[in-house]
């Protein structure tokens, strides 16, 4: 389908906003939809990660690998990386080429393809569940190793587009993100308020060696 003006005009912005300072980039993605294999999702929280500079917790802290290399790219592509041994997890790259910096797609919910999300998740009862969870999302969207260095903003299989209408800052709410070993209290997490679809929080403990 051919965009119209207006379209035109906020994907140009969308395209600008992840150009950009990476906790702006973070709250902006807020609302907007990723399309893959038949699925629309809607962004409700995500999580900022920086490249070196303290951020401890970022996959690029260490500096350029293999797997992050894409963090150091161009905005507006899809750094995807495979955790646990059974989970993908996407994030949407932000900030200058060269500088590292990423957005990690935490929770949305499924406002297209029902269905298929379903069958993907077929053990998921809840609807708000589907994509509660970064794993979940790509799961739910049929995510994996192939869509890294997609990029979003083209008009390739993994599709981001900005929101349908615009989300009020006073819904957008900040936090310490979820799980991380490093820089723990830093409020880089971003959601909507009141949203179901949100991950519950539980910050990372250590284990105790006995």
């Amino acid at each position: 389908m051919e965009l119209v003006p207006d379209d035109r005009s906020a994907e140009a912005g969308l395209a600008e906003l992840l150009a950009g300072p990476l906790l702006p980039a973070a709250r902006g993605l807020l609302g907007c939809r990723l399309h893959h294999g038949g699925v629309t999702v809607r962004i409700t929280e995500v999580e900022a990660y920086a490249g070196t500079g303290g951020d401890a917790a970022s996959h690029a802290h260490r500096g350029p690998t293999p797997r992050n290399a894409v963090m150091y790219g161009p905005a507006g592509h899809a750094y995807v990386y495979f955790t646990y041994g059974m989970h993908w997890c996407m994030n949407v790259v932000t900030g200058v080429e060269g500088e590292a910096a990423a957005v990690l797609l935490r929770a949305g919910e499924v406002v297209d393809g029902l269905a298929t999300a379903r069958e993907r998740r077929p053990a998921i009862r809840r609807d708000v569940d589907l994509a509660r969870g970064p794993a979940r999302l790509c799961s739910a969207l049929g995510i994996d190793r192939a869509a890294y260095g997609a990029d979003l903003l083209g008009d390739g299989p993994v599709r981001l587009r900005p929101p349908a209408r615009p989300v009020p800052a006073e819904t957008v709410v900040a936090g310490p993100r979820v799980g991380v070993t490093g820089a723990l209290d830093l409020p880089w997490r971003f959601w909507l308020a009141d949203e179901p679809t949100v991950s519950a929080y539980r910050r990372h403990v250590p284990r105790i060696r006995r």
